[in-house]
């Protein structure tokens, strides 16, 4: 007789086609919502664990979001293509590339604006939102830039409280990305218990517990303590951990 894995009969999961995202066109920005936000509001997609917000943005060249402030928000920024120019109450100006991985701490409160840093050419962004660990902590900044080649066929840990080579986030949460290869398998395993994964595929098409996504789609997974990713063409995933509780 084959032996059960206990961890394997627990695990839950969600699946967020991209069909069924948010979206809004105000002509300057085309975004689609995963979560909940702004004039787009869905009862069953308010967070997945301390996950809030995450918004596919396309901004048109020279346009953006003015200054707005946040607070008690860890807000992550990952460029798909083209510039955002960045700039903000606690001194930072500058400019985020394809790449790069921003992050902002709101703690006890920030204003901030974003602009598309190009003329010519549209910008295709990542805005991500996670509920803080700590309430009021004093507002930061923080950017980095990963190499592609640091995520072939492996996770690249890009958000984390921990590593050192990571931007470090005010909660237990963990940003990777990873680019398979077609066939290729690659196991996550999460950082504590109590931990989900929020696996957004940013093209391509994997194969992942017995669900296949395909661009844009999402797949929410809970209950174990890893996770099986099969590639069957190219393709590039975000993985996003978060607490459940």
């Amino acid at each position: 007789m084959e032996a059960t894995n206990p961890s394997r009969t627990n695990v839950q999961k969600k699946f967020y086609p991209a069909a069924e995202r948010g979206h809004v066109n105000f002509g300057w920005l085309d975004s689609h919502h995963s979560f909940s936000f702004g004039h787009w509001y869905h009862p069953e997609k308010t967070n997945f664990g301390a996950l809030r917000v995450l918004n596919d943005d396309i901004v048109e060249p020279s346009m953006g979001f003015g200054t707005h402030p946040h607070q008690n928000m860890e807000i992550v920024s990952i460029p798909l293509f083209g510039e955002l120019a960045h700039k903000d109450s606690t001194g930072t100006n500058g400019i985020i590339k394809t790449g790069d991985v921003q992050i902002m701490s709101a703690g006890s409160g920030i204003q901030h604006s974003e602009f598309n840093h190009s003329s010519e050419k549209k910008v295709n962004f990542l805005q991500i939102w996670v509920l803080p660990k700590v309430a009021n902590i004093q507002p930061r900044y923080d950017q980095k830039s990963f190499q592609e080649a640091g995520r072939l066929n492996r996770f690249q840990t890009v958000v984390s409280p921990i590593d050192e080579e990571a931007v470090w986030i005010n909660q237990d949460a963990y940003f990777s990305l990873a680019t398979l290869e077609p066939g290729k398998t690659l196991p996550y395993s999460v950082h504590a218990p109590n931990q989900g994964i929020y696996v957004f595929l940013i093209q391509g098409k994997l194969s992942i517990e017995n669900t296949v996504l395909e661009r844009r789609d999402a797949l929410g997974l809970w209950g174990s303590e890893e996770y099986s990713f099969q590639a069957e063409v190219k393709s590039e995933v975000l993985i996003i951990e978060v607490p459940m509780k």
